[in-house]
């Protein structure tokens, strides 16, 4: 597994996600990373889903923030 957050969070996007937030700024893509890391860690539903399935927790984290942002 990458240890580079950013990496990460964009390992966790679906392909079309992947490639535009791949396109912004790098420090754009590390604040969005921060933000995936602090869902991850802050939300307990995501922990109950992280035992059964860590990509999954990881994608739902990931399109979490995608909303936030676009919202």
């Amino acid at each position: 597994m990458a240890k580079d957050p950013v990496e990460r969070f964009l390992a966790a996007l679906d392909p079309d996600h992947r490639e535009a937030i791949g396109a912004k700024p790098r420090e754009e893509q590390e604040q969005l990373a921060a933000a995936w890391e602090r869902e991850l860690e802050s939300d307990d539903e995501l922990d109950t889903l992280d035992e059964l399935s860590p990509p999954a927790a990881e994608a739902e984290a990931a399109r979490r923030v995608l909303d936030r942002e676009a919202g």
